[in-house]
């Protein structure tokens, strides 16, 4: 499909919504009940943060320090 096609198609969807609900950073409750839903219509077989802890944890702290400006890698001169 044509980019410009998809993208018509996706802004029409964005619109429909209500603008109150557009951005699940402006209200943090809309999100975490939006990811409630989405992780139980998962089965429980398949939800590896449940299954696996470290891994939840790990991917917790990568999202932190992504948009909370956290350790930043140290880089080196290779001479």
């Amino acid at each position: 499909m044509d980019p410009e096609k998809q993208r018509a198609i996706a802004r029409k969807g964005g619109e429909s919504v209500p603008h109150e609900k557009r951005s699940f950073s402006q209200n943090p409750a809309l999100a975490a009940e939006a990811g409630r839903k989405g992780g139980q219509s998962v089965s429980p077989s398949k939800r590896s943060f449940s299954q696996d802890h470290k891994l939840a944890s790990e991917a917790g702290r990568k999202g932190g320090h992504a948009s909370h400006g956290g350790p930043k890698p140290v880089i080196r001169n290779a001479g």
